[in-house]
């Protein structure tokens, strides 16, 4: 529910003029299965509280829905949405990992149609990677959507509340970074709106509007990131200290953000773009949640150990202050070097992500097309864990390459070493990642829905390759995911690390089995 109240409809929503409404949607049960009840995490929608900052400091009024943490349906939704009579309802489509916008596509669209339904007045926008990806077959699919974005969409949608009229197609015209449907269901792309410079941040993303959100006690981390506070999981928060990737993996969907060209064929790999706020005003969001009593946080930049000028300072004033965070933050295997695992540690940094994706060096620089530097895995993994912090793996399943060996020889490297978390993903063609764009060009088979994007779903629908169909791979995940957290190898550490409670926590998880219609269920 909306929290500012001044005069309040039956259902306790702000009968007010909003300038625009930045909604987060709801769709954790079909993207989740049964895991959504007590084991995915709900994080705060940051970029909908970025946006929300960029706004109101441009003096519009700006409200926030969280429908997933207020545990909104669809309809429900609408209603809140409709009640608030906002000019614009923004529906900001990110998630917990930047590839899961295509993913909460799913909730967001049915929303949007239920909206519709009930108040057709309502202008709707919609922001994010898989409409950054897909404008105009977003706009063609989907017709309860008024305006996307076309990138991150911050100057964009300052922009467009500046029309006094937005059915005027001769203004809508004029703003740029906005792709629209007329009255006529005529589609427009218009030219590019740039991204936010470096140099402007601070300006024009000055930090998250956390007083729009709701308590931070009604989110939740996942549950392998409570153990290393004392399996506590909530409150949370979570934020950005850098935006973007220099690099260009063939999987990777981020940067497709800071696209500035709508040709057909452009990925993520041709719009890689880093930017960072400095660290004396990051050190400012961290202390605002630390007096808010937070004490889970995910750092979640793509890559937050990667400028040594940049992560190194910030954890210099982490140190300086404090906190008692439990941060979890991500690194490349060739950016975590030795020396700067000390002071990550005496910042808080408790969980470093690391994306090895797949152990076998011919795959990995197939897949890291920028000259992948040499690094033995397992030497990075041994430091890291030295240190004091725990290691979260990322391993991938069914990349081009892979064949029933490899698929093997990853998860057997997996299970050797033995890391204090594991994701086993099956490959994904993300929109706006060169996956999609070879998948397409290929005839691969693509999800037919939006929730078929999610690595949990009863749809999923992961790539085949060459070698295997797709049911295979999936399969081999599945199966390999139940098989590590239900070894006793891996029992003993977390039982060794984090008690009994975090064992019990992972036996909950296993006792639940996706369904999955690949696979016949």
């Amino acid at each position: 529910m909306l929290e500012k109240t001044d005069i309040k409809t039956n259902t306790g929503v702000l009968k007010m003029s909003l300038d625009i409404l930045f909604v987060h949607t709801n769709a954790s049960k079909k993207i989740y299965q049964d895991l959504s009840k007590d084991h995915s995490a709900f994080e705060p929608p940051i970029w909908a509280g970025m946006l929300a900052n960029h706004c109101r400091n441009k003096k519009f009024k700006v409200e926030i829905l969280d429908c997933e943490v207020n545990g909104l349906d669809f309809i429900k939704s609408a209603q809140e949405i409709s009640e608030a009579k906002p000019k614009i309802a923004c529906f900001v489509v990110y998630g917990q990992q930047p590839s899961a916008s295509s993913q909460n596509m799913e909730g967001a669209t049915i929303t949007s149609k239920e909206l519709k339904k009930i108040n057709k007045n309502i202008k709707i926008l919609f922001v994010g990677g898989h409409i950054a990806a897909l404008p105009k077959e977003t706009l063609k699919d989907e017709e309860s959507i008024d305006f996307v974005a076309l990138n991150e969409g911050v100057y964009a949608i300052s922009n467009l509340l500046k029309v006094e009229n937005l059915n005027d197609e001769t203004y809508l015209k004029k703003v740029k970074g906005i792709g629209f449907r007329n009255k006529e269901n005529q589609i427009f792309i218009n030219e590019p709106q740039s991204i936010v410079p470096k140099n402007l941040l601070e300006q024009d993303l000055p930090g998250i509007a956390w007083d729009l959100l709701p308590n931070l006690s009604k989110y939740r981390t996942a549950g392998w990131h409570s153990w290393s506070n004392n399996s506590e999981k909530q409150p949370f928060a979570a934020l950005y200290t850098s935006l973007g990737c220099p690099y260009k993996c063939s999987f990777c969907m981020i940067n497709i953000i800071n696209r500035m060209n709508h040709a057909d064929n452009i990925s993520s790999q041709d719009s890689n773009m880093f930017r960072w706020w400095s660290p004396e005003f990051i050190i400012k969001q961290f202390d605002h949640i630390a007096k808010l009593g937070i004490k889970n946080v995910k750092i979640a930049d793509e890559l937050f150990v990667l400028n040594p000028n940049h992560f190194l300072k910030i954890c210099d004033l982490l140190i300086e202050r404090n906190y008692g965070f439990n941060i979890w933050a991500y690194s490349r295997i060739d950016t975590c070097k030795p020396q700067f695992l000390e002071k990550l540690k005496k910042a808080g940094v408790n969980w470093l992500g690391l994306g090895i994706e797949n152990p076998d060096t011919v795959l990995r620089k197939e897949v890291h097309k920028d000259s992948y530097k040499e690094v033995k895995i397992i030497d990075v993994i041994n430091s890291i864990r030295d240190s004091g912090i725990n290691v979260a793996a990322n391993y991938i399943f069914g990349l081009p390459e892979d064949t029933e060996e490899s698929l093997k020889f990853t998860y057997s490297f997996a299970e050797e070493t033995n890391s204090e978390m594991v994701n086993f993903y099956s490959a994904m063609a993300y929109p706006g990642s060169p996956l999609y764009l070879d998948a397409k060009k290929n005839g691969i088979e693509l999800p037919k829905t939006y929730s078929g994007y999610s690595q949990h779903s009863y749809d999923t629908q992961n790539l085949s390759t060459s070698k295997l169909s797709a049911a295979e791979i999936l399969k081999f995940r599945d199966e390999a995911w139940m098989k590590y957290h239900t070894n006793e190898k891996y029992l003993n550490l977390i039982n060794k690390k984090f008690g009994s409670k975090a064992v019990d926590n992972i036996k909950n998880t296993t006792k639940i089995k996706l369904k999955r219609k690949l696979l016949g269920d």
